[in-house]
């Protein structure tokens, strides 16, 4: 149950109100269809969809983490896709509002109605926030990477996705050893995306993982790894 909160309640009021006002049938349809049908949509583009949020969330106050659990537990409820977005936004907006207690929630939206548009969002802004700002959580990570949801696994390979130079490079290559032989598409590619996106910081020890883990690695995760730094 989401914990009572005034600001979600006033949030919430607003948010299905100005979204559904501006809803879009048809596109709503062709939305449902591109992305497998994993939710119904209400059919409002990005751009629309942010500017309606600024209008939602005017002249309120910043939350605390409850408010923070309130809304997005509550968003999660709602059928159209749109109002997780919206979830994730307030959450990346306000993660340093969220203390490590924050993890078994996101856990929670990361494995219910899950698909790589909400999933992805919170590893890398949300989860990712969260070990950064408290190291003891990479043993929950450490724990993530062997699930057999794939969707927590996912999580567990992308939530370094924005470190950088602060990225736990043992770790990073670790979990894609790890997951190396999965067979599900989703895994594979987030295995090359996160070592895409650290060849940005340290492409030689992108080019010598690769090199070495080559046999185990698919080639999906191989190609999406080098794509920008070669062999």
């Amino acid at each position: 149950m989401p914990p009572p909160s005034a600001l979600a309640d006033t949030v919430l009021e607003r948010l299905t109100a100005t979204y559904a006002a501006a809803a879009d049938p048809r596109r709503a349809a062709s939305a449902r269809a591109y992305m497998k049908d994993i939710a119904p949509f209400l059919g409002l583009t990005t751009p629309d969809r942010r500017a309606l949020s600024r209008v939602v969330l005017a002249g309120t106050p910043r939350p605390e983490e409850a408010d923070c659990v309130a809304v997005a537990l509550r968003c999660w409820r709602l059928p159209e896709r749109e109002y997780q977005y919206f979830a994730v936004d307030y959450l990346r907006r306000h993660v340093r509002r969220l203390s490590s207690g924050f993890l078994p929630v996101a856990r929670r939206l990361v494995s219910t109605v899950p698909w790589w548009d909400t999933v992805d969002a919170l590893a890398a802004h949300v989860v990712g926030g969260l070990v950064a700002a408290d190291p003891a959580l990479r043993a929950d990570m450490d724990a993530w990477i062997e699930d057999d949801d794939l969707w927590i696994a996912r999580t567990a390979l992308l939530h370094q996705l924005r470190s950088k130079g602060d990225t736990d490079t043992e770790r990073l290559f670790a979990y894609c050893v790890r997951q190396a032989g999965h067979p599900d598409f989703f895994i594979r590619k987030a295995i090359g995306w996160c070592l895409r996106e650290y060849a940005k910081t340290d492409p030689d020890a992108v080019r010598a993982f690769v090199a070495r883990e080559r046999g185990r690695l698919s080639p999906l995760s191989v190609r999406e790894a080098l794509k920008n730094v070669g062999p």
